[in-house]
């Protein structure tokens, strides 16, 4: 390994407030060298540099079967449900390998895997040409999530954050607007908004985030929440307003693509970085609360 992205949902891992079982080494977003390759490996040599999708799919049961394979029945993930890249080595299927070019760093590599889950996110929005967007959560996910929605052909981009910090880096990135939490009034915006997204998880946000969609609004939950979380909803607005509620789990068959966005800088992950840690300094790191003002955080293992 050279290096790990630390992602949200490795707090719920660490918290063990997610599906993982345990014992686990965590670690889905990496990036390193080919140490060795198994029997039958040609398309892979020592010295490789890669990233991998971590996605662990059966390949066989309906939905992998029709390109639903993040709802696999077997579904695992490389540091989710089996261990993963916090250490110094970590085994994965060569068919999940992506040689990365000289020109793309270890530390961008690392990004490809949350961006696949962006590009899953965006399909399944599916946005079109002029829809004036909401996003909460200007975090890591949320502006990789901002880079895309203002490349999508987005109207008018607001991001809501709690931090100042991170609202400027997002209308550097495409936001049209930013806000800050306790400024947003859903006066200011009248006729509500054709997309919803939160980036969060929190749900108190998250039914906030709900009451800002217009008629016909669709509203993406991408941010990852506490399994036993729970949200109001009233179902006469859902019924009445036309309104669509969408999920976005992980990756579904989007490394690739995003492998591109990220080859072609099409998203910018190094201004996301904001700092570098070892190997050992995780564990503290993951026991404490998260930092608002930091974004992404990635472990230098080699």
């Amino acid at each position: 390994m050279e290096r790990v992205g630390i992602c949200g949902t490795d707090f719920h891992i660490f918290a063990g407030t997610y599906l993982s079982p345990y014992p686990l080494i965590p670690g889905h977003e990496f990036s390193g060298v080919v140490d060795k390759v198994g029997e039958g490996v040609t398309a892979f040599k020592p010295g490789d540099r890669v990233t991998a999708d971590p996605t662990l799919l059966c390949g066989e049961c309906e939905y992998c079967l029709t390109r639903r394979g993040n709802q696999c029945v077997k579904w695992g993930a490389i540091g989710d449900t089996t261990d993963g890249a916090m250490a110094e080595y970590v085994k994965i299927p060569a068919k999940n390998a992506v040689v990365i070019p000289d020109s793309m760093s270890f530390a961008e590599a690392a990004f490809v895997e949350p961006v696949a889950c962006v590009v899953h996110g965006m399909n399944r929005l599916d946005l079109k040409l002029g829809d004036r967007v909401i996003l909460f959560g200007a975090g890591a996910m949320g502006l990789q999530l901002t880079q895309a929605i203002a490349g999508s052909g987005a109207s008018e981009l607001v991001v809501v954050d709690v931090s100042p910090a991170k609202l400027r880096l997002a209308l550097e990135l495409g936001a049209t607007r930013a806000v800050l939490t306790g400024e947003l009034k859903r006066e200011d915006f009248p006729r509500g908004f054709d997309a919803v997204v939160d980036a969060t998880g929190i749900p108190s946000v998250i039914e906030q985030a709900i009451d800002y969609l217009g008629p016909s609004g669709k509203f993406l939950q991408f941010g990852v929440a506490p399994q036993n979380a729970e949200i109001r909803i009233r179902p006469f607005q859902l019924y009445h307003r036309d309104l669509m509620l969408i999920g976005s789990m992980a990756i579904n068959h989007t490394f690739l693509p995003a492998f591109h966005w990220v080859k072609e800088k099409r998203i910018r992950v190094k201004p996301l970085i904001s700092r570098v840690i070892t190997l050992e300094e995780a564990p503290a790191f993951l026991a404490k609360p998260k930092d608002p003002d930091l974004l992404k955080v990635q472990i230098q293992i080699a």
